[in-house]
């Protein structure tokens, strides 16, 4: 009998990679979704190889031998996202302890690890590094907010309950869709490719491809000595005018910007992370040129912008993944 795990927010943009993964590794999957078994937002999943026999839409995480929790919203009014965060991610601890499962897996965000402004720019983010929530307050990062509380009130509850839960931080994940919906993430770049703004703004973030952000949470659920413990998933750090200007490299036929909205500051830098313990678990990250391509082609095909001429720039991305491609750098710097 197949290895049953749960996916809460199995239909979500990584949730879905997480479930596809899964099916392909000959896992049986239980997800959890906001929308009913039999709603069209959820035929993605029942199309992927081996979901007719090891897929099912449930309420629960009863009989599973791990947990993966990836459900929680990005947007809304700030109180109601605060409260579907933090009791929510109560409510998957307290279901997974009572289970009996394994190891519960949850998916957090960097943005409940870099927002302190007495952080040490020059310090990669690590373990130990976690927002502050007064800062986040005012600044009205509610999301931010949400998750650090959350995360922190599970590691709390976890430890009272003696279940191994492990931790992984994805930065903004991009590449294919899955889903049929148009996810918060991939909104970064298609208001460069349709015109809707004529710059970027003075910032920096980091980025990983959607596959690798899933393939970290199935590899932190599998290894035995992954538990307790926090991975920074991310791949590539950049200045929003460098990405601008791959993006503008791989698909010359948008109208991507080249000003910077700060057209007077100096450039925004970004955080420095490091994903070794994640390589240390055998990942090999996707590069940035590969994903961002396929974001977009993604996006294309699906339609949420508008084909024009078709690029001849896909002889410029980086070899697919499958390839021997050297190991990235551990820790990125702006």
């Amino acid at each position: 009998m197949a290895v049953l795990v749960c996916v809460t927010g199995a239909g979500g943009f990584i949730g879905s990679w997480i479930v596809k993964l899964l099916l392909a590794r000959g896992y049986a999957v239980r997800g959890t979704s906001r929308s009913a078994a039999d709603d069209p937002k959820n035929a993605h999943l029942w199309a992927l190889d081996g979901a007719a026999e090891r897929l099912a839409m449930v309420r629960d995480c009863g009989g599973c031998d791990g947990v993966v929790h990836t459900a929680a919203p990005l947007v809304g009014d700030p109180a109601e996202i605060v409260e579907a965060v933090v009791t929510g991610t109560r409510n998957v601890v307290d279901a997974a302890a009572d289970a009996g499962v394994r190891r519960l897996v949850l998916s957090s965000t960097i943005s409940a690890m870099y927002m302190d402004p007495r952080r040490d720019p020059e310090a990669p983010l690590d373990e130990s590094s976690w927002s502050d929530l007064d800062y986040c307050k005012n600044t009205e990062n509610w999301y931010s907010y949400a998750k650090t509380v959350a995360e922190k009130g599970a590691w709390d509850a976890a430890r009272a309950r003696g279940l191994d839960m492990a931790v992984v931080v994805p930065v903004i994940a991009l590449g294919a869709l899955l889903q049929p919906g148009l996810n918060v993430s991939s909104t970064h770049i298609t208001k460069y490719l349709n015109g809707e703004v004529a710059t970027y703004a003075n910032a920096s973030h980091a980025y990983v491809h959607v596959g690798d952000a899933a393939e970290a949470h199935v590899r932190v659920l599998e290894v035995p000595g992954a538990g307790a413990r926090r991975f920074v998933c991310a791949e590539s750090a950049l200045h929003r005018g460098e990405l601008c200007r791959i993006l503008a490299e791989l698909f010359p036929e948008y109208p991507i910007p080249t000003r910077c909205k700060d057209e007077v500051g100096p450039p925004k830098k970004g955080y420095k992370f490091t994903n070794q313990p994640l390589k240390d678990l055998g990942m090999k990250f996707t590069p940035l040129r590969e994903y961002l391509y396929e974001a977009v082609k993604s996006l294309q095909e699906k339609g949420f912008i508008q084909k024009t001429t078709d690029t001849k720039m896909a002889d410029k991305r980086s070899p697919s993944p499958s390839e021997n491609l050297p190991v990235p750098i551990s820790v990125a710097k702006l």
